[in-house]
């Protein structure tokens, strides 16, 4: 695979321009960066461009046509208004990611706009320097296999991307839901990998987007888009709706757990469920500021009973509580928090609680963390 790296305007000044908005990362550290990013992910050739004027992009862009398997591309302020730079990524066909270093949605209104968006496979914003590397990780997993992705509801986000091993199905159904303590910037991509990684073990996965706090989401609206798009997944005349598991990653995790209650009460419990690295104690995340407000936003005006995992139980499912004791995101002491009480409501807990683990290392595929779940997960569905 063959990465290019495009930056625009004014990205040259990254370090000294407004480093409280861009971080102090220079544009020399940041090509190095993404090249070791693209040899960790097993891509072959890594080019880096980067210029002030228009057509220099475009230029650069054709000569990328037929040698480049994929771009991540920050256009600067050409995103707003240049769609000379959106029909030249429409012309050459290479699958682009956009990427900004800030929030431009709750930036500037003008910074809200993008020209070049419709032309783009996916896009990235408000992770500062590391969204060019989740930009990466995407175009690796959008590389591996088809998706087909089905909406479960009117909303741009309202949607799942199903993956299917290429042997006949039904197949037994890992459903995904990724975490970001529920805020808009962050999307399905950061479970994509691990999706793609459980599909080449023999399993169905539905890696599902869903309404967050600042895109019509937070508390019980989120809740209900989880379960609608359970229930979408399930009827998919490939899934063997009798195996199937869910895993949530963060804030994720609340939500499987949550999830996964609905449809015990239904008589349709998971085989196993499986929070990784989660806030399930939601009382204690507003209370600690867990993910700087992030709890309190989410839970809005409702009651925080009703949203917290730890209030909920039992579950009615088989739970593997995943969570690194090293995690600096979410304290391990939510998921301790979670095992004691779902124990004590009769719900059989097992448990992943090791030293040396990261909050993010769930989210690597070829990491012990996540090598340990996805084994417990094929037990569980294929065993």
């Amino acid at each position: 695979m063959r990465v290019l790296l495009l930056n625009g305007p004014n990205l040259n000044l990254l370090g000294t321009r407004r480093p409280d908005v861009y971080g102090s990362t220079t544009l020399v550290e940041l090509e190095s960066m993404f090249a070791a990013w693209a040899d960790e992910l097993g891509i072959d050739e890594v080019g880096a461009f980067q210029s002030n004027h228009e057509g220099a992009l475009i230029d650069r862009l054709h000569a990328a046509r037929g040698h480049v398997d994929g771009v991540v591309f920050n256009p600067g302020a050409f995103t707003h208004s240049s769609y000379a730079l959106h029909d030249a990524i429409e012309a050459v066909e290479i699958p682009t990611v956009e990427v900004h270093i800030s929030n431009v949605e709750e930036r500037e209104e003008w910074r809200r706009r993008s020209v070049v968006r419709p032309a783009c496979v996916y896009t990235i914003y408000g992770r500062g320097t590391d969204g060019y590397r989740w930009g990466l990780r995407h175009l690796v997993a959008r590389s591996r296999r088809p998706v087909e992705t089905i909406r479960y509801g009117p909303a741009n986000s309202q949607r799942g991307d199903l993956r299917l091993p290429v042997s006949p199905g039904p197949h037994p159904l890992v459903v995904l839901i990724h975490g970001g303590f529920w805020r808009h910037m962050w999307t399905a991509d950061t479970t994509e990998l691990i999706a793609d990684d459980l599909t080449a073990r023999g399993l169905a996965t539905f890696n599902i987007e869903y309404r967050r706090v600042g895109d019509g989401g937070g508390g019980t609206r989120t809740v209900d888009d989880v379960i609608a798009a359970i229930e979408a997944v399930l009827r998919h005349p490939d899934v063997d709706a009798g195996r199937w598991a869910v895993l949530g990653h963060s804030a994720g995790g609340q939500l499987a757990l949550l999830g996964a209650k609905h449809f015990a009460g239904r008589g349709q419990s998971p085989r196993l469920v499986v929070p990784m690295g989660a806030v399930t104690d939601l009382r204690m995340a507003i209370s600690n500021s867990i993910g700087a407000g992030a709890a309190a936003e989410f839970v809005g005006d409702e009651p925080v009973a009703a949203l917290s995992p730890v209030e909920s139980v039992p579950i009615g499912a088989s739970i593997l509580v995943a969570h690194g004791v090293d995690d600096d995101r979410v304290p391990v002491t939510q998921g301790e928090a979670f095992v004691n009480s779902a124990r004590s409501a009769g719900d059989t807990v097992d448990t992943f609680l090791e030293d040396g683990i990261g909050h993010f290392d769930f989210l690597e595929p070829n990491r012990h963390a996540w090598t340990t779940v996805a084994a417990a997960i094929g037990e569980a569905l294929i065993s």
